[in-house]
C-alpha cells in the first residue's frame, strides 16, 4: 500500500492546450446581449464616435468592458478576460484601443452619457416585454430605490473627498429597480459625487430620480404606478413637493428623521393604536408596532401625506439614540399612499433594505472602487458598472427559474460563468460543450435554451 503524501490528488501541469475555452459560461451574458438587442442599440448609438476605418465598433468596445466587469474584471484592462476567447466573445480591442474610447466619449461628457442611457432605456422596455410576468412591472406598479454608496479612493482622483464616515473617495448615488421577492434588481440611476455631498441633498436625489424615471418604460415615467423608495436621506420638503407636483404625481414612500415634534407626538399615542407589525409571511413581527401620527405633525407638508411610524425592540448589542423611547428603537417615513393598512405599508417600506443587497452586489461588479482619475472618465466607468449589473439582472430574469433565479453576481460567477467548455466544430457551426460532472451544466444548458426560444429583436 503506497502512503499519501497530501491531501489532494498531484496532477502534472502542461501547456500548449487547445479546444477548451475558460469562463465559456459567459455565453449567457453574450446570448442575453444579442436576444435583448443590447449590442445594436449600443452600437447604433456610439455610430458618432466611430473612426472612419476604424476596425472596431465602438459599441462592442464598451460592451466588451461591461461583460468582463460582469464576469468579475474591475478595470479596463480586464477585457483581456474576453480577447483570449474569440470563440465565444468575438474580436476584442486592445487596450490602448479601450482607453482611447474611454478618453473620447469622457471628453464628449452629457452627450456621449444619454446616448448610452437612452440605448439602455430603449433596450429595458424590450427587456420587461420579454420577461412577460417575470417583469418588474408584473403587478402594476414599478418601486424604485434610492441609495447613496461609498466609494473609496487610494489616490488622489479627482472629486475625491472626505465623506461623512472619515473615509476618503466618492458618493454617488445610486438608485435600483426593485424586481420584488422572485428576482434581484437592476441599476437605473447612476449619479456621480464628491466624496463629501450631503446625504440629505434635495437636488441630487431629483437629478437620480429623473435619471431614473428616463430608464423606466414611458407609461411608467410620471403617475401613481411609479414609486419612489428612500431612506431618511430623502425626507426632505423639496424632494417631496417635486415628487408630488402636478403632473407628475408619483408614488413615494421615503424615511423620516425623528424630530423632537415626531418623538413628542409618538408619546401621546395610546397604547389601543399601536397595530404589530408584519413579516413577509403575514404573521406578526415579534416585538414590533406601528402607528399613524397626524395633527401638527404634518403641517408644512405636501397634500396628502401619511406619518407612520414603528417601535421595535432594538437587537441585542445595539445602541438606543435620544430620539428613542420606553427602550425601544423609533423609525419614521412618509407615504402618499391612501389605500392600504398601515401594517403592509410598513412593510413595504421595510423591503427598501433590498437596496443594500443591489449596492452589496454592485460594489462587486466594478464599483469596489473607480478605476481612473478624472471624473469625466469615472462617469462613463459608472455607465459600465450599469451595463454589466443589467445583463446580470436580466439574464436571470429571462433564462433561469427557481433558486438559480436569485442568485447574486458572486455565485452567477462562480457557478455558471465560470464553467469551461470544450469548443467543438462541425458543419460549420462552433459548439460549447460543458463537462457532464459540473453541478451547474444542467442549468447552464437550460437557460441557453430558454434563451433560444426567445425572438430575434427587431
Amino acid at each position: 500500500m503506497k502512503k499519501r503524501i497530501g491531501s489532494y490528488p498531484r496532477v502534472r501541469i502542461e501547456g500548449g492546450g487547445s479546444g477548451v475555452v475558460s469562463q465559456a459560461g459567459g455565453v449567457l451574458l453574450v446570448e442575453t446581449a444579442r436576444k435583448t438587442g443590447l449590442d445594436t442599440e449600443i452600437s447604433a448609438a456610439l455610430t458618432p464616435w466611430r473612426r472612419p476605418r476604424a476596425v472596431h465598433d465602438p459599441g462592442k468596445i464598451l460592451l466588451d468592458v461591461a461583460l468582463a466587469v460582469a464576469l468579475g474584471g474591475d478595470c479596463l484592462a480586464d477585457a483581456g478576460l474576453l480577447r483570449a476567447e474569440p470563440a465565444v466573445f468575438g474580436p476584442v480591442a486592445s487596450d490602448p484601443t479601450v482607453s482611447r474610447l474611454i478618453d473620447t466619449l469622457a471628453a464628449a461628457g452629457d452627450k456621449a452619457l444619454t446616448a448610452i442611457r437612452s440605448a439602455r432605456a430603449e433596450v429595458r422596455e424590450y427587456v420587461w416585454t420579454l420577461a412577460k410576468d417575470a417583469a418588474p412591472d408584473r403587478g402594476g406598479q414599478v418601486i424604485v430605490d434610492l441609495d447613496g454608496v461609498l466609494v473609496l479612493a487610494h489616490s488622489d482622483k479627482q472629486d475625491a473627498a472626505a465623506t461623512w464616515k472619515k473615509s476618503f473617495g466618492h458618493h454617488p448615488l445610486m438608485g435600483f429597480v426593485d424586481h420584488g421577492s422572485g428576482g434581484t434588481g437592476e441599476p437605473v440611476a447612476a449619479l456621480l459625487r464628491p466624496g463629501n455631498a450631503g446625504s440629505n441633498t434635495a437636488a441630487d436625489h431629483i437629478t437620480a430620480t429623473q435619471l431614473a424615471l428616463a430608464q423606466l418604460p414611458k407609461r411608467h415615467r410620471r403617475g401613481r404606478s411609479t414609486l419612489i423608495r428612500t431612506d431618511s436621506a430623502g425626507g426632505t420638503h423639496e424632494f417631496l413637493a417635486w415628487l408630488t407636483k402636478r403632473g407628475r404625481w408619483l408614488s413615494y414612500s421615503v424615511g423620516m428623521t425623528i424630530t423632537e415634534q415626531i418623538h413628542q407626538a409618538v408619546l401621546k399615542v395610546p397604547a389601543s393604536a399601536w397595530t404589530p407589525a408584519v413579516e413577509p409571511g403575514g404573521e406578526i413581527r415579534d416585538g414590533a408596532w406601528t402607528a399613524e401620527l397626524g395633527g401638527d405633525t404634518l403641517k408644512g407638508w405636501p397634500k396628502g401625506m401619511r406619518l407612520i411610524v414603528r417601535k421595535e425592540r432594538p437587537h441585542p448589542g445595539a445602541q438606543l439614540r435620544f430620539t428613542d423611547a420606553d427602550g425601544l428603537r423609533l423609525t419614521c417615513f412618509a407615504t402618499n399612499t391612501t389605500g392600504g393598512k398601515i401594517t403592509d405599508l410598513e412593510l413595504r417600506h421595510r423591503r427598501r433594505a433590498r437596496a443594500e443587497d443591489r449596492i452589496r452586489n454592485a460594489r462587486a461588479t466594478g464599483l469596489r472602487n473607480l478605476p481612473l482619475h478624472e471624473t469625466a472618465q469615472n462617469r462613463i466607468w459608472l455607465e459600465i458598472v450599469q451595463l454589466a449589473l443589467d445583463l446580470l439582472a436580466w439574464m436571470p430574469m429571462l433564462a433561469l427559474t427557481g433558486k438559480p433565479r436569485l442568485w447574486e453576481p458572486r455565485r452567477l460567477r462562480l457557478r455558471l460563468f465560470s464553467a469551461a467548455a470544450q469548443l467543438i466544430t462541425t458543419a460549420r457551426q462552433r459548439h460549447l460543450r460543458f463537462a457532464h460532472h459540473w453541478p451547474w451544466t444542467d442549468v447552464i444548458t437550460d437557460a441557453i435554451r430558454r434563451l433560444d426560444t426567445l425572438p430575434n429583436p427587431r
